[in-house]
């Protein structure tokens, strides 16, 4: 089984700052680490060449740095590492992220499965992972919480969908969207880390995509128009009382009912 995961680096915190123009986030300086659900992508990617054999290739978009992210992905044992990195991509919204990912997984070769992460932290439209499977014209399933059945011919898999559990059959080639715990991710290896630190990181720019519309790519093919850009304000006010408990209680009714909140 040829399988393929998406896997993006991400900041650690909340706390980025973020361009009043472009509305882009200024990445700098700012420590960074896998995207979470990415880690039940791959995790779930580990297991099932487990049982069927075969190979991991993960793939990453973003700056040259994010090739940490993928040397994470090679001590957790994945086989093989493709870095989409090209400063014309950079500031794509949802649809040209998914449009460049299509593109390189198209020159990155052929897969039977491609699994993303939900979301990203950075990010949470969980829109990416099924718009790559669109681009691609293959079968996509989002929100999968369990692999009921996995064969050569293609899985079964649980959805968790907002008032219904689902059950989907696919055939391969197909994409999912793995949920958070669908398994329990491994960590990395550091004997793996040590073998792995000279492997090397196939990088792909815009002269290997099949398209190579400059248009299509970055903030150029990004539809999605940033109007205004600010942190939320904090308005944390705090008061202790003190009194007796019939006291407390009629004095938290009466702050409740001016709140009104009650």
């Amino acid at each position: 089984m040829n399988i393929l995961v998406c896997i993006k680096q991400v900041p650690e915190t909340n706390k980025v700052a973020v361009d009043p123009d472009t509305g882009v986030l200024l990445r700098g300086g700012v420590a960074s680490k896998m995207n979470p659900y990415d880690l039940y992508a791959l995790e779930t990617a580990l297991r099932l060449r487990e049982l069927h054999g075969g190979s991991i290739t993960v793939i990453s978009m973003g700056p040259p740095q994010a090739e940490q992210v993928i040397r994470e992905a090679f001590a957790m044992g994945a086989d093989e590492g493709v870095l989409l990195s090209d400063r014309r991509f950079g500031g794509a919204d949802v649809l040209a992220t998914s449009y460049t990912l299509s593109q390189g997984i198209r020159s990155a070769g052929a897969f039977d499965l491609i699994l993303c992460g939900k979301q990203t932290t950075d990010g949470d439209t969980a829109q990416v992972g099924p718009e790559i499977g669109e681009w691609l014209g293959i079968p996509s399933v989002s929100n999968v919480r369990r692999v009921i059945e996995s064969s050569p011919e293609g899985l079964t898999v649980e959805m968790d969908m907002p008032k219904a559990v689902e059950i989907v059959k696919l055939g391969f080639p197909c994409l999912l969207a793995v949920d958070k715990d669908i398994y329990q991710p491994r960590l990395p290896s550091y004997v793996r880390k040590k073998a792995t630190s000279d492997r090397k990181i196939r990088i792909l720019t815009l002269a290997d995509m099949e398209d190579q519309e400059e248009s299509h790519y970055g903030l150029s093919g990004s539809p999605t128009q940033v109007q205004r850009i600010f942190s939320p304000e904090s308005e944390i006010t705090q008061e202790i009382w003190r009194g007796s408990g019939p006291e407390l209680c009629d004095r938290l009714y009466d702050k409740l009912t001016e709140l009104k909140f009650v």
